[in-house]
């Protein structure tokens, strides 16, 4: 049973596929929403601390919560199949709402009444994402018995969703080269409905075509009544070590996401211009040359996680996952700390494009191998105590994914406080903007630049340590797996064929 394979390359695809509309909507508040709530809506910093923490300690409710829900209940439609083609439109039309100004719907733009709205369509936006991302990472689970077939499932939806990524990373940054958009003073109020219109309606329907296209093999008999003495779900979590390292990991590698939602703030605050006067440089130049100096970082960013992503399936036969995890970091710490060094002593931001991709080869390799290590600790934890929690282990992704982002949004903002960067001073458009920009002080320049290299590389060193410590690997895994698949027909489990 442990060789054979269950998923025919075309439902694999269609998983892929799915995944690429997923990640060109999620992508959207990954990378962008701190310059839109920044820079955009001019929000108070403090207030967009307050509202990233608090949110995520109601996912650390809510994503748990999730997970128990599609572990106790099936519909006629399968465990998991339902939910995309569920979610699909409401995260469409939040994902518009959150980056378009409230006064578009009549919400009046100052005041506590934006705040409020502002704060609500946050918080229920990562709700209803979370019913839909929980179940849908759960289905490799039930669409195979075989944990080899199982990471390379999820290794290929990782990998394309990330195009998904970079492909609404790249949108705004196009939109700065278009002459008739960039000249314009609003530039900014405009780009990001833009890219969450496209991004929402090219999305979700390719989302959706896993409650369709995606089939689940494994018949999990419905949950029964906990007994008095049986361990609760949360109890099992917290009493299995390897998933609580590598969730503890998980949240120690926020810096790996600064690449991508640090990059417009460098390109803003950093004081890297390409080529043009700052001090006589019109609004159309200033826009123009924040968009390539986010470019090249971007970029940077895609060829180091899309090269990881790519390679990561031909290497799961000869290194441990750990060990990829491990090496990955380490060079990406290195490689961040060169990036600070030659980048801000030669003013040379090409010189950093070696350091840049390197450092973002861990994006890649965090984003998948991590993924697939929650659910070898999920069979883990069925071996050991005889429940199976898929629901319960991608929603432990989800929520380490959304912390992440998080603590990388939270690093931004409290740089920002830490320098004394006038936000609504920058803001007031034309030469005044232009003129308070690029007379910013060479501390203020080089703690922005920080965000893209020194941050993200102590981030990854400390993601490294927990690992050290994972030991579910090897023989151990092998006699777990061979003991689990024995497990599995005493409690009645079905696989059915293709």
């Amino acid at each position: 049973m442990e060789q054979k394979k269950y998923v025919p390359k075309n439902e694999a695809v269609t998983y892929a596929v799915a995944a690429l509309g997923q990640g060109l909507v999620y992508s959207c508040m990954s990378s962008y929403i701190t310059d839109f709530y920044m820079n955009v809506l001019l929000l108070s910093p403090m207030f967009v601390i307050m509202l990233m923490l608090l949110a995520r300690v109601w996912d650390a409710v809510n994503d748990p919560m999730m997970g128990m829900i599609v572990d106790r209940h099936k519909s006629k439609w399968g465990r998991f199949r339902p939910y995309p083609i569920i979610t699909a439109l409401p995260i469409a039309l939040l994902t518009i709402m959150m980056f378009t100004k409230p006064s578009t719907f009549g919400v009046n733009s100052t005041g506590t009444v934006m705040y409020v709205y502002v704060a609500a369509v946050y918080i229920i936006w990562g709700m209803v994402y979370t019913s839909s991302d929980v179940p849908f990472w759960s289905m490799p689970n039930l669409m195979t018995p075989n944990h080899k077939e199982r990471a390379k499932i999820i290794s290929y939806g990782r990998t394309v969703g990330g195009i998904g990524s970079a492909v609404t990373v790249a949108l705004p940054i196009i939109l700065g080269f278009i002459p008739a958009l960039s000249s314009r003073d609003d530039f900014n109020d405009i780009k990001y409905p833009i890219m969450a219109v496209s991004m929402a309606v090219i999305g979700m329907p390719l989302f959706m075509m896993s409650s369709f296209k995606v089939k689940e093999r494994i018949a999990i008999p419905n949950a029964t009544k906990r007994s008095k003495n049986d361990p609760s779900t949360l109890s099992r979590v917290f009493h299995c070590k390897p998933l609580l390292l590598v969730v503890l990991a998980g949240m120690l590698s926020f810096g790996r996401y600064m690449l991508q939602s640090a990059a417009p703030h460098v390109a803003r605050y950093a004081g890297f211009y390409l080529g043009i006067d700052p001090a006589t440089a019109t609004n159309e130049q200033i826009n123009s040359n924040m968009s390539t100096v986010a470019m090249i970082i971007q970029i940077c960013a895609a060829v180091g996680m899309f090269g990881s992503m790519v390679v990561l399936p031909k290497l799961y036969n000869k290194f441990e996952y750990r060990t990829l995890m491990i090496g990955s970091c380490a060079g990406g710490f290195v490689a961040g700390v060169l990036a600070l060094l030659v980048g801000w002593f030669t003013k040379n931001l090409f010189a950093c494009i070696p350091f840049f991709i390197i450092m973002s080869i861990p994006l890649g390799v965090i984003n998948v191998v991590s993924g697939i290590m929650v659910f070898d600790c999920i069979d883990y934890m069925e071996w050991k105590t005889g429940y199976r929690d898929n629901g319960l282990g991608a929603s432990c992704q989800s929520f380490v994914n959304k912390i992440g982002n998080a603590f990388a949004t939270v690093a931004i903002i409290a740089m920002y406080m830490f320098v004394n960067i006038d936000v609504k001073m920058l803001n007031e458009g034309g030469a005044a903007a232009i003129t308070a920009a690029s007379t910013l002080s060479s501390g203020q320049n080089f703690a922005m630049y920080s965000l893209v290299t020194l941050v993200p590389a102590v981030s990854l060193l400390l993601t490294a340590v927990p690992l050290i410590f994972y030991d579910f690997t090897g023989e151990k895994k092998n006699k777990v797996m061979s003991e689990l698949n024995e497990k599995r027909k005493e409690r009645g489990i079905v696989i059915e064929a293709k």
